[in-house]
């Protein structure tokens, strides 16, 4: 009858259906409950199982055992059909002795464990003292490794006192979850007390104890202890099985010690552990976490030597690594190596490649592996259309992400509020906030409705564009709607008022969070701050970091350098310095921004030698590494000293540290050596500049020009107006001649106009250029270089 049952209502696999044959045969005679409970098990579909489970009740002579119930737990249980699991458990305790319940019952919690119901688990342990089920050992650590899973250490504690007072005696995973739960809770030197307890409680110490506390040695950071106890657990002939030993490696390969986990695996191999794919899996997860890409790849080819067969997992974990470090042509290559080694690339194969491809610019690279994975059956999910949309609004192309969206919703997509989010977010960047908006309203109407993060994305586009008042509109739109405005919200109000100088709006939007019971975190001052500091209102400034602190903000190091930088623009540059105390007591740490303003901030009141002491004291007592930055600032300040020497100095002293000199560098140095009228210097700075490939500004080409006419060096200019013209350095005028020829003519002259017309050089200049350039004797002439400067020597022009 079962078998005839399950065939009209069941699909189930050839080898149930060979199981089914074999129970029909053996009930001919009677029907077991060894029968019930072997085709329970072989059931797939949890539902068709029950229904064959109830249909058993009507085969006469046929009772329930502890045996079928156990098994129709475990299956219901294990695949969330808690509803029905709990009618099977009523319905237990009603025909079988509640006193042997207890295994059913320990099954039930795990698989609300596994599910993450944690309530529930523990309803469960509380009902069988209500059903005269005195739970053992076993149901105690098995409800007491839950809440500690979940993090309810305190409430897993209560339940390990409980258990003391019923004189219930602990046994090894009872301490082993206890140490798991100190581990967890940041105290690893209780955990390793206990396991040195253990042998005078009862309970001989093993592998997964000592592992445990190793593995919370290494989080808690104390790495030496750590080494000691896994060596000592060798020491001992307690070697970890390749599970535990996985437990272990997960752990140290999720904080990125890979190099120590290496060192374990060398030291259990030693003692005849092979691992197996899941431990090269995890190794190669955490080289990839700590970009170690080639350390990964060398890895999996190693494993591929020994003859090792790689799963999709495998292929998946590098692949995802590769393209979240941007190698993702890299990540195809190895698409291309799984499906020749016979596995299938599921869906998460394929959008991480395509969301690889889309982070890197490359949408038409996604483009091409999404058709070429649709053509082998791949079916676009959500994931793959934010991606594409997110690549297509980066590539500055939202028109191409509107239309992907719609073909989309052509191909049976249900937008979910991250779709609707992502396209909104590419919109607004791009400034196109009226599509936006209508996007929002089709939200609703397709019954997906806006949160409050949608409408802080097309707030953010509004302010940017500086459109704030409309923005704050948009505030009291989301307020009507429902949706409730958070932090960032006002946060964005604030900077948009602030950054169109309308300072007491942004005062107003920070008195309206206070109303509305909302708290003003450091970012908020922060803001708020800066366009104080901006807009020249020092004495505001400081009223509102007092406010600050007394209403319980902690000041980041992002305050106190618009503080220091609100001081020195009210030259009070000394009483900026005493800050650098301040932030170091409050647990700071000044950074190249604080020392680079306060170094301004003296440079400007012409203190040149305490800024040169703070920038000499920046690394050496502050530890404050030097930057392209700072140089620049102390440079720039002795070359408008025209202490030329003490600018060299800094120059020569900027390459030695490591900070390659930028554009403005040079353009400092030229300024300075024109200034004090040593034009040879300058001009070879200016070649230097150049040869380096930076290109320099017209004001400091004008600069040479004018001071190489003023002393009679009209070849060296014309040269440089050759330069410009190779470089590329015209006007627009200059590409719009086709003819070589002409261009070869026209084009000094126009650039020599420019110049001019735009200030860059006198009249005088010009009239000397305008007659060089058009000189033969001159452009015979060879034009000198950086090298041929330092020889004394001249190389051959280019015409």
């Amino acid at each position: 009858m079962i078998l005839k049952t399950l065939k009209s209502r069941t699909h189930v696999s050839r080898d149930t259906l060979l199981l089914l044959v074999v129970v029909d045969f053996e009930m001919n005679r009677a029907l077991l409950p060894k029968h019930v409970a072997a085709v329970v098990k072989a059931q797939k579909d949890p539902l068709k199982a029950l229904e064959m489970f109830n249909s058993a009740k009507k085969e006469s002579g046929f009772k329930h055992t502890l045996l079928t119930y156990k098994c129709m737990v475990q299956k219901l249980g294990h695949h969330g059909e808690f509803e029905e699991m709990e009618k099977v458990l009523s319905e237990m305790r009603e025909y079988v002795n509640n006193a042997l319940l207890e295994g059913a019952y320990i099954e039930a919690m795990k698989h609300y464990g596994r599910k993450g119901k944690v309530q529930e688990a523990v309803d469960t342990f509380e009902r069988m003292d209500f059903y005269s089920c005195d739970p053992s050992v076993h149901s105690y650590n098995s409800i007491m490794n839950i809440l500690v899973e979940f993090g309810y250490h305190d409430q897993a504690h209560k339940v390990y006192m409980r258990m003391r007072d019923r004189r219930v005696e602990s046994d090894v995973y009872t301490y082993t979850v206890r140490i798991k739960s100190f581990c967890r809770t940041s105290r690893p030197h209780a955990a390793l007390r206990l396991l040195r307890n253990m042998p005078e409680l009862g309970c001989d110490s093993n592998p997964v104890a000592y592992c445990t506390v190793v593995a919370g040695l290494y989080d808690f950071g104390d790495h030496e202890d750590a080494r000691v106890l896994f060596d000592e657990m060798l020491a001992r002939c307690l070697c970890p099985d390749v599970v535990t030993f996985n437990k272990l490696v997960h752990v140290l390969c999720k904080k990125g010690i890979v190099s120590e986990s290496e060192k374990l695996l060398g030291k259990v191999l030693k003692r005849g552990v092979c691992p197996n794919l899941f431990t090269f899996n995890i190794f190669v997860q955490g080289l990839c976490r700590e970009g170690a890409l080639d350390g990964a790849v060398r890895l999996l080819d190693s494993v591929l030597r020994e003859g090792l067969s790689l799963d999709v997992v495998t292929y998946n974990i590098l692949i995802c690594g590769l393209c979240r470090n941007s190698w993702v042509v890299e990540a195809e290559d190895y698409l291309r190596k799984m499906v020749n080694d016979g596995l299938e690339p599921d869906g998460f194969t394929y959008n991480s490649i395509i969301d690889g491809y889309c982070k890197k610019g490359m949408v038409q690279c996604a483009n091409r592996v999404l058709k070429d994975a649709i053509f082998k059956g791949f079916k676009p999910d959500e994931f793959t259309y934010c991606s594409l949309i997110n690549g297509f609004c980066r590539d500055g192309d939202p028109d191409q992400a509107m239309a992907v969206f719609k073909d989309g919703l052509r191909k049976g997509l249900r937008p979910s509020i991250v779709v609707y989010n992502t396209l909104i977010k590419g919109l607004s960047q791009q400034g196109l906030i009226l599509p936006a908006l209508q996007l929002m309203n089709e939200m609703a109407e397709n019954g997906c409705q806006p949160n409050i993060w949608t409408y802080n994305l097309v707030i953010n586009g509004l302010c940017k564009m500086g459109c704030v008042s409309d923005a704050n509109h948009l505030v009291d739109d989301a307020i009507a709607k429902g949706c409730v405005p958070d932090m960032f919200t006002y946060n964005t109000l604030i900077d948009g008022y602030c950054k169109q100088m309308k300072l007491e709006s942004a005062t107003v939007v920070v008195n309206r969070m206070w109303s509305l019971g909302m708290t003003p975190d450091v970012i908020t001052y922060n803001t708020l701050l800066n366009g104080l500091c901006k807009a020249g209102k020092s004495e505001e400034v400081m009223e509102i970091f007092k406010a600050m602190e007394e209403k319980g903000c902690a000041p980041n190091i992002v305050t106190y350098n618009i503080i220091i930088e609100s001081l020195c623009k009210t030259k009070k540059v000394i009483e900026a310095v005493d800050l650098l105390g301040e932030i170091k007591s409050k647990g700071l740490k000044s950074d190249v921004v604080s020392f680079g303003t306060l170094i301004s901030g003296f440079c400007k009141i012409g203190d040149l030698d305490s800024a040169y002491r703070l920038f000499r004291r920046m690394e050496k007592q502050y530890d404050v590494c030097h930057t392209t930055a700072t140089y620049n600032i102390i440079i720039s300040a002795f070359s408008e000293q025209l202490n030329m020497n003490m600018a060299m100095k800094l120059f020569s002293k900027m390459k030695g540290n490591g900070c390659d000199p930028d554009n403005y560098t040079y353009r400092v140095v030229i300024d300075g050596f024109c200034k004090i009228g040593n034009i040879s210097q300058g001009f070879k700075f200016l070649l230097e500049n150049i040869e380096k490939g930076f290109i320099p500004s017209l004001t400091t080409f004008g600069r040479v020009l004018n001071c190489l006419c003023a002393k009679d060096k009209v070849p060296e200019a014309v040269s440089i107006i050759h330069c410009m013209i190779r470089k590329g350095i015209v006007p627009n005028t200059v590409n719009t001649i086709f003819e070589a020829d002409k261009k070869v003519v026209a084009a000094p002259k126009i650039l020599v106009e420019d110049l001019l017309k735009k200030g860059h050089i006198t009249y005088h200049t010009y009239e000397l250029l305008y007659d060089g350039i058009r000189d033969k004797k001159i452009l015979k002439k060879r034009l000198p270089t950086v090298t041929s400067l330092h020889r004394g020597t001249r190389l051959p022009a280019v015409d």
